[in-house]
């Protein structure tokens, strides 16, 4: 079958690393599905999450492998600098500033949940911390925990601080590793499914949806879509109907976020959270193998895009101005206070983007190499010192000589 020629000139060289301007609507896309989750406007938008973790499965293992082409390496030290330069900041900020606002102005069980979670926010396994507390996903999203949605961080952050270890394991053993980080990618796919079933609560799924053992094949099955082979036989396969195949994934991934319901539908959990993945895998690489395609161009459409540019610093902010904005709060309901949070979110995103995010990530040498290993140190002990500073109120007590 002959190559699509909109698909085949769409294909990067191996070396050479285009920005996907579809990707980025893809972004955006997804942290517009969690706001209107959270906000209680759609059902399936936590699906987002999942959109999320399968671009960065995707975006991290292309560029390693280009790494890897280029130079038969992958420098550790420089992809961790580029993920802290990228992440620290606008989450260090987000921290501090909620952090002190619960302080000030949260109940008391609120400042006691904040100031718990915090420490584990830090370290980056917060999903972990709340699996040992016994935390209900679907019921923990209420007034007392500001930080809840960060687990999805975590997940992440554990992924960037592996992956690249096994990719340079594989390309000192092999050389050229591509097949070999596909295999890996798909035999770690399956395994985290077959954990997923084997390890469901149907009464609460908690442990397999915020577990990084039980998500991992979110994240690898984008990996694995990244990897030469599969990229190539993908494009192979969707050469001449590359639109249909994005309009047919992108109905099934439309449907999925309008009917489904996290609390009524178990069936995510023994591999509907796995064919959404899959589903989701397959329309970032067709998007990205053929980018004039009309879905393509539609996530091209500059609100979406720049939307997710921030989408980052939007999902860092979006649930505590959710939680301290709160209904109950501000006396407003239905969609007026969802514009409302919208836009406080919108607005710290964008604050955080350009006076935090790019200005650091960009412009500061002193976060690079030494400096930024000091900056980096520094923040750390900040915010350990803003944990242990802060006191905590005295759990709320019982007069059991009152009780009946």
């Amino acid at each position: 079958m002959t190559p699509n020629p909109t698909t085949a000139r769409s294909l990067p060289p191996s070396g050479h690393r285009t920005h996907i301007p579809a990707l980025d609507g893809l972004r955006g896309v997804a942290v517009i599905g969690v706001l209107l989750f959270h906000t209680g406007h759609l059902s399936g938008g936590f699906l987002g999450v999942d959109l999320f973790f399968v671009l960065s499965g995707y975006l991290i293992t292309d560029l390693l492998l280009r790494e890897v082409r280029a130079s038969a390496n992958v420098s550790l030290g420089a992809f961790l600098g580029r993920r802290i330069r990228r992440l620290l900041p606008a989450l260090a900020v987000m921290l501090t500033a909620v952090t002190l606002l619960v302080r000030v102005f949260g109940p008391p069980d609120m400042v006691r949940t904040t100031l718990a979670d915090g420490p584990w926010v830090q370290l980056n396994v917060l999903n972990w911390h709340l699996i040992a507390e016994s935390a209900g996903y679907w019921d923990a999203f209420g007034s007392a925990r500001v930080f809840e949605h960060l687990w999805s961080i975590a997940v992440e952050e554990q992924f960037y601080l592996v992956w690249p270890v096994l990719l340079l394991v594989a390309a000192r053993l092999f050389g050229g590793p591509d097949r070999w980080v596909a295999g890996i990618a798909a035999a770690g796919s399956a395994l985290s499914l077959v954990l997923m079933i084997c390890l469901v609560d149907p009464a609460d799924p908690t442990r397999v949806y915020v577990g990084t053992d039980t998500r991992a094949f979110s994240v690898l099955l984008g990996a694995l879509v990244a990897t030469p082979p599969v990229r190539d036989a993908l494009a192979r396969g969707v050469a001449r109907w590359a639109g249909t195949a994005l309009v047919l994934t992108t109905l099934g991934l439309g449907a999925s976020w309008v009917l489904v319901d996290g609390t009524t539908s178990p069936w995510l959990f023994t591999g509907g959270l796995f064919a959404h993945s899959m589903a989701a895998a397959i329309l970032i690489a067709v998007v990205a193998h053929a980018p004039r395609t009309v879905i393509a161009r539609i996530l091209t459409w500059r609100p979406l895009r720049w939307t997710g540019l921030i989408s980052y610093s939007l999902y860092l902010w979006h649930w505590p101005v959710i939680v301290l904005l709160s209904p109950e709060v501000t006396g407003l309901h239905g969609w007026t206070w969802t514009v409302v949070v919208s836009a406080v979110s919108i607005g710290m995103a964008a604050l955080s983007k350009y006076l935090v995010e790019d200005p650091i990530r960009f412009h500061a040498g002193w976060a690079r190499g030494r400096g930024g290993l000091l900056a980096f140190a520094a923040v750390m002990v900040a915010l350990a010192l803003l944990w242990a500073a802060l006191p905590a109120p005295p759990p709320a007590t019982v007069d059991v000589t009152k009780l009946d």
